[in-house]
């Protein structure tokens, strides 16, 4: 038999086959391994983050609480040489965060909303998110530049300076706008920075790309160019948002997909228009982040109350869990590459000025917004000192800067890549556990502290079912 079969196999015609097979089993060992650790850390994660939320302990909130779970079982991997192959699939990869992790917690943002603070407070939203966005790049890049021309810190070219600058712009307050829920804060405070977050990112990742453009290209932009065709981007991301929302909402009016034997080809298209939206804008050229957020606030507003009884129920609760994993994920997945990432330690003053920067970028951002907005509104509705102190210390940087300053490492030739990547990863852990874990006592101190029920889901509070007749 044995000889038989050594017979076979030196007559095969791919001799390479065997090996070849064996190569194939390992790597699905090591995939087995990767993921079967990933799914650990996020059981680890959501019990540990209960169990700190039952006790109300909020020096360490959930989101804080999976980046060091990532971060030291990525140490412990480091050090005890875990196999390249089993790494690699914890590397943090922007475009498997920017395609398939930020698409559900942008939607649920936009889904789970409510309308009237938002859109009542939309100027001043736009404000923060647009023009504050493009002073506090303009402010960190400039310092950063300024500082290396006296010899501060580590020098790097102008528009280097500008591209950092825009990058850690991009504000991520998932951790305060969870402990803004548990606490209750103002309804208004809650739409500001919620708001100015969510469409802060879409700004910093323009204008990183545009300064990303400006380096390559041999001949310079026009600003007032560059600030109109962004406003070209930002308003066709929202009408592309709006027009798919509206289009599910009348396809669900009158398709009469409500029927009992419908019930799951129903949900699966409710969770399908969210991505259609993302992914439109993206191969347009636009930004997903504005698309996929108006097509949320549309949605929940039309296309929802359409929905049978049972769709409801489910579509809100997926949603819901499809977030919450993949914010969990996304803090577990950076902790873990921050910890087996080489990072670039050989200029420490040039990390140290960058937070300095980045929290004085933040106050020019904040405060000349607010002062602006406060001459155009009436005395009952100005911005109080309270929000705008609550407002610039809620600017944490998250996964969006790490994403750009990741993408930096292969834009930025002779190490100055490496550099910005150290300087916004130590920013990140920084902000995130030491803003993050302060947050309920920055909220207590201001006095800003109401109804801990007013942020509930829409699903938590009741499962009322909703006639179609009531929508659009």
């Amino acid at each position: 038999m044995e000889a038989g079969a050594g017979a076979y196999y030196a007559a095969a015609p791919h001799q390479g086959a065997m090996p070849g097979f064996g190569g194939a089993v390992d790597e699905q060992q090591a995939a087995g391994v990767g993921i079967l650790l990933q799914i650990s850390m996020l059981v680890l994660s959501f019990v540990l983050g209960h169990l700190l939320r039952r006790r109300k302990f909020y020096y360490l909130p959930e989101a804080s609480a999976s980046l060091l779970i990532g971060m030291i079982v990525g140490g412990f991997a480091n050090i005890s040489n875990t196999q390249k192959s089993t790494r690699r699939w914890f590397n943090f990869r922007e475009d498997f965060f920017l395609l398939f992790l930020l698409p559900p917690i942008i939607f649920q943002s936009g889904f789970n909303l409510a309308p009237k603070p938002f859109f009542s407070n939309f100027g001043a939203i736009i404000t923060f998110a647009i023009l504050g966005t493009f002073i506090a790049s303009i402010v960190t890049g400039l310092l950063v530049y300024l500082a290396g021309l006296i010899f501060i810190i580590y020098r790097l070219p102008l528009v280097e300076c500008m591209m950092f600058g825009a990058l850690v712009s991009a504000t991520d307050p998932v951790t305060v706008l969870s402990i803004f829920q548990e606490l209750g804060t103002d309804v208004n405070l809650y739409a500001l920075v919620f708001g100015e977050s969510v469409l802060n990112d879409a700004v910093a990742i323009s204008l990183y790309r545009t300064m990303a453009s400006m380096r390559t290209s041999s001949s310079g932009q026009n600003i007032f160019l560059v600030i109109l065709r962004f406003l070209e981007n930002f308003v066709g991301s929202m009408s592309s948002g709006v027009g798919v929302g509206l289009i599910s909402a009348l396809l669900f009016k009158y398709a009469e997909l409500g029927v009992e034997n419908l019930h799951n080809l129903e949900s699966c298209l409710f969770v399908l228009f969210p991505y259609f939206s993302y992914m439109l804008a993206e191969g347009l050229g636009l930004s997903g982040i504005v698309s996929i957020l108006f097509t949320g606030i549309v949605m929940k507003r039309y296309t929802f109350y359409n929905l049978s009884e049972d769709s409801q129920r489910f579509t809100a609760r997926f949603f819901h869990l499809l977030s919450s994993l993949a914010e969990a994920f996304i803090f577990i997945y950076m902790g873990f590459d921050i910890a087996m990432e080489r990072q670039s330690w050989s200029h420490i003053g040039f990390i140290f000025f960058s937070i300095v920067f980045i929290l004085v970028a933040r106050a020019a951002n904040v405060f000349s917004c607010a002062y602006i907005l406060n001459l155009a509104r009436p005395p009952h509705s100005q911005i109080p000192r309270e929000y705008q102190l609550a407002l610039w210390y809620s600017g944490l940087r998250g996964a969006m800067a790490f994403a750009l300053a990741l993408q930096s490492v292969h834009d930025l030739p002779d190490g100055h890549g490496e550099t910005i990547f150290t300087a916004t990863t130590s920013i990140v852990v920084l902000t995130v556990l030491l803003i993050g874990g302060s947050t309920g006592t920055m909220l207590e101190a201001l006095q800003v502290v109401g109804d801990s029920n007013c942020y509930r889901h829409p699903y938590e509070k009741n499962n009322h079912y909703v006639s179609p007749y009531m929508a659009i």
